[in-house]
């Protein structure tokens, strides 16, 4: 099917060869040779030129030999007439959509080429991929001679097999009932057939590349000029292939846009005028972080509801957060494997914020291969890294890590393996975060790390997100020898109090001590065997007066002894440390 002005034009071969037609030959031949004798010969170029074109379009093909009566080949061609003019009626009755960069960004790739195009929409669950795909597919589907929207492929080919899809996606390009064993063999016959239409494909949330390979090919050698197909996905990788033109990332909805979809749910209109709301509003903008799952979900949860519900719900949303929104988004966590999911929950409860080449090289110690690992996550929108090349994590994102943390142990946090309130140590623990920027009183006791032998990161934080320590005021109160967990891999200890950890015991794994502005004056006595040491961050600590002695720690890379005013020399191990690359002293 294609379109002239405002028609649109079905080639029927009725027991005949379409390259008869295309090429004007048999009958065809002997029909024109007496046209051009006798009539006038601009018109009978016009009747060739005409025919050439119908002949590439693809149609309906009826030979004596074919498989269906004459009255199925009819039916077949009036159902496929019903369902283009119902198409065409339905697209015109679009539901609200909000029109965004993201939108606008893959119309002007789908305007401005000619050529046959995949686009990838790549990001987080819940950020609007299928919308954006659907509301692509209902302004540009019409100008096409096929379409099809394959919605949910990856639930679908797990549910049905890949054999079901394919044939889906067949049956609605050619508009009947086709049936194909496998996707790797096709007809010769489909395959021209498709070669001659131009189509509009998109195949929603597609989760590997061998997905997407059998869907398409190789390289789409069987679509049509001009074809244009829109996949969907959350992991990036499954578009990194020669299939694949274009990859666009989407982004997180601008305030005024996140204000008008979560009104349009909450108020059933875009711009909302009802006193006493708007302050609520603004707290669940600031929860949907500019994701349109999150703020669909929670405006039409709050519609109709009262300003004190509203209220109450939004604070509920600090302990508990929402089921729907968090089903959508554990769909990428579930895919990750062992491994990759430490290094996820690491970050949501410890990581976030740190600088990426730092997390890898302590969480490859923990034997997480996290350099792999990190980038599967990427690919997978669960994090992104910032222009200082620091971890980050959507808020929504995070919260669900946190989330799955407590599902460990619902009614006991103790038996939880991350930790960030103080009271919830236990022998499950791998992570202990504890923030002091709240003035935290803690008090530790002797044996508190003994009953901690999984631990494998610590922090009392008071820098928020690692840039810039905040002086607070808090309470630790320790044993006089902290024996610390020998599986301990990472130490932050922002502004620690104690002048002297000369007793502590400290653990022969550790990759990297951090204690800036810290009081001690002396980290340890003597030689400590510390083999997997990488680097030392002491910046600030200004009563150091006694610089500990490296020849323990032969791996160490960076030290960082700055802005320390009482010391007054470094350890001459210091200068025999063979890996050192990085030294800051004084300054």
């Amino acid at each position: 099917m294609t379109e002239k002005g405002h028609h649109r034009i079905i080639p029927v071969f009725y027991k005949i060869e379409p390259t008869h037609v295309r090429n004007q030959t048999g009958s065809y031949n002997h029909v024109f040779a007496d046209y051009e004798r006798n009539l006038n010969d601009r018109l009978v170029l016009q009747w060739r030129k005409a025919l050439f074109h119908a002949a590439n379009i693809s149609g309906f093909e009826y030979n004596h030999d074919h498989s269906r009566t004459e009255s199925d080949f009819i039916e077949g061609i009036v159902q496929m007439i019903i369902r283009k003019l119902d198409h065409q009626y339905t697209n015109e009755l679009r539901s609200p959509f909000i029109h965004d960069q993201n939108y606008a960004c893959i119309e002007s790739m789908l305007i401005n080429s000619k050529e046959v195009r995949t686009i990838g929409i790549w990001g987080m669950g819940g950020i609007g991929k299928t919308t954006i795909a659907a509301a692509i597919f209902r302004e540009f589907s019409p100008q096409y001679e096929g379409s099809c929207f394959l919605a949910n492929v990856r639930e679908e080919s797990s549910r049905h097999g890949l054999n079901y899809i394919f044939n889906r996606l067949l049956c609605e390009l050619l508009q009947e009932n086709v049936h194909i064993s496998t996707p790797k063999i096709v007809s010769s016959a489909i395959i021209r057939r498709l070669r001659r239409k131009k189509v509009f494909i998109v195949l929603d949330d597609v989760n590997t590349s061998e997905l997407l390979e059998n869907l398409l090919g190789v390289g789409q050698d069987y679509l049509g000029v001009g074809s244009k197909v829109i996949v969907t996905t959350r992991d990036k990788h499954v578009l990194l292939s020669r299939s694949v033109d274009h990859i666009h990332e989407v982004t997180e909805m601008n305030e005024e846009n996140s204000l008008k979809l979560f009104s349009l749910n909450a108020f059933n209109t875009m711009n909302p005028h009802k006193d006493g709301y708007w302050d609520l509003a603004k707290r669940a903008l600031a929860y949907g972080k500019g994701n349109p799952l999150a703020l669909k979900v929670l405006g039409s949860f709050l519609n109709s509801k009262s300003e004190k519900e509203w209220d109450n719900a939004l604070k509920k949303l600090r302990r508990i957060p929402n089921a729907d929104i968090h089903k959508v988004l554990r769909l990428s966590f579930n895919e990750l494997d062992d491994a990759e999911k430490d290094i996820f929950l690491d970050i949501a409860c410890f990581f976030k914020g740190e600088e990426r080449e730092k997390v890898a090289r302590i969480l490859n110690e923990c034997g997480f291969y996290a350099d792999i690992g990190i980038r599967n996550l990427l690919d997978k929108a669960l994090i992104s890294i910032s222009t200082n090349k620091s971890i980050q994590m959507h808020d929504l994102i995070q919260e669900m890590g946190h989330k799955i943390v407590c599902e460990e142990s619902l009614k006991n946090p103790r038996k939880r393996s991350r930790v960030w309130h103080p009271d919830e140590g236990s022998a499950t623990i791998e992570t202990l975060y504890l923030d002091m920027t709240q003035g935290t009183e803690i008090c530790i006791n002797s044996d508190a790390f003994r009953k901690m032998p999984k631990l494998r990161l610590l922090a009392f934080a008071s820098s928020g997100i690692g840039y810039g320590i905040k002086r607070v005021d808090y309470t630790l109160s320790l044993p006089t020898n902290l024996e610390l967990p020998n599986n301990l891999r990472y130490i932050q200890w922002d502004g620690c109090p104690l002048k002297s950890l000369s007793t502590t015991s400290w653990p022969s794994k550790l990759v990297e001590l951090s204690m800036p502005y810290s009081n001690v004056e002396k980290l340890w006595d003597g030689r400590q065997n510390l083999p997997s040491l990488e680097e030392i961050y002491l910046y600030g600590s200004r009563q150091l007066i006694e610089c500990p002695d490296f020849s323990g720690a032969p791996n160490l890379k960076s030290i960082w002894l700055n802005q320390c005013e009482s010391l007054t020399q470094v350890h001459p191990s210091v200068f025999s440390l063979p890996k050192l690359d990085f030294l800051a002293v004084y300054g």
